[in-house]
């Protein structure tokens, strides 16, 4: 490919550092340094292929997000501003621009906080074997992609590797607090009716969502990313038709163009052809252009 692919990062100035499936995360004391490489993952794996901007582009959006959510909980970010983190980056400074986050350092609540307005993904296979969705009742009779009474929230457990799984609401209770379980739901909630409305004038529908929560001083904050492809699936209100797959700004396109090769999901995965890479580069960028208004030049 002609563009430029960032796979992997090396901050040597940090105490330790982890990476994740598309994160690598840099321990600075009590802050971090959080660089979203251009990695993607799909089936808990990550794949060969990476996808050119994606970084750059979930970086964007995740600050773009924070800042708007403010008003309903506080976040971690400090700056994405490169030229502000008095970081020495040993030359390599350019390979940290616009992908990287300085953040407080939190202690991660060990939830995932889902949300969803729309019948679609795990959410849509437990309905047709059971009729709900971690424990909530759903109408009968729903199609996929239909639209949900109103928004659940369908917690699941943070798994070091392979799947999460979908928890209900008291065992939330018996993970963390009562008070601070009810506290995630009301807030996640809230930010996912006030995403819905803002997406919904960029005809975009969000459909599902999650979010994670840590603690500084007993405050409840948001860590890690926040409401963009990697984490939310976001469709084209124009094109929305229940019953069936939607066309959407997600890895779901990705998925789809796996699940066409064969691959068992538990060797290697194959690397992913120019089209499909083309393809997805180009629905990050245009999440990006539709819900900021402006794409990474900007």
């Amino acid at each position: 490919m002609s563009q430029n692919v960032v796979v992997e990062t090396n901050f040597r100035g940090a105490l330790k550092s982890w990476r994740g499936k598309v994160r690598d995360v840099y321990d600075l004391g009590d802050k971090l340094l959080i660089v979203a490489t251009d990695r993607i993952s799909a089936f808990d794996h990550v794949l060969p292929t990476g996808i050119p901007d994606k970084g750059k582009v979930l970086t964007k959006l995740s600050s773009f997000w924070f800042a708007k959510m403010k008003a309903i909980v506080n976040n971690h970010v400090i700056s994405t501003n490169i030229d502000a983190f008095d970081l020495s980056f040993d030359g390599d400074k350019e390979l940290y621009r616009d992908r990287s986050m300085l953040v407080r350092k939190a202690e991660v609540v060990p939830v995932e906080c889902v949300v969803r307005g729309y019948l679609a993904g795990s959410a849509w296979r437990e309905y047709q074997t059971t009729g709900s969705v971690c424990g909530i009742k759903l109408p009968a009779g729903m199609r996929e992609a239909d639209r949900l009474p109103e928004p659940v929230f369908t917690p699941a457990t943070k798994a070091t590797s392979g799947h999460d799984i979908n928890i209900a609401f008291d065992e939330v209770e018996r993970i963390v607090a009562k008070g601070l379980a009810r506290d995630m739901k009301q807030k996640s909630i809230a930010i996912f009716t006030s995403a819905s409305d803002y997406a919904r004038q960029r005809g975009l529908i969000l459909s599902d969502t999650k979010f994670e929560y840590g603690m500084i001083k007993g405050e409840l904050i948001l860590i890690d990313e926040l409401l963009t492809p990697d984490s939310s699936r976001f469709w084209l209100s124009e094109s929305y038709a229940p019953g069936r797959a939607q066309l959407g700004f997600d890895k779901q396109y990705v998925r789809d163009y796996l699940e066409t090769t064969g691959w068992d999901k538990e060797s290697p995965p194959p690397p992913l052809p120019e089209s499909i890479v083309v393809g997805t580069q180009a629905r990050y960028l245009e999440a990006l252009r539709r819900i900021t208004g402006a794409g990474l030049d900007s």
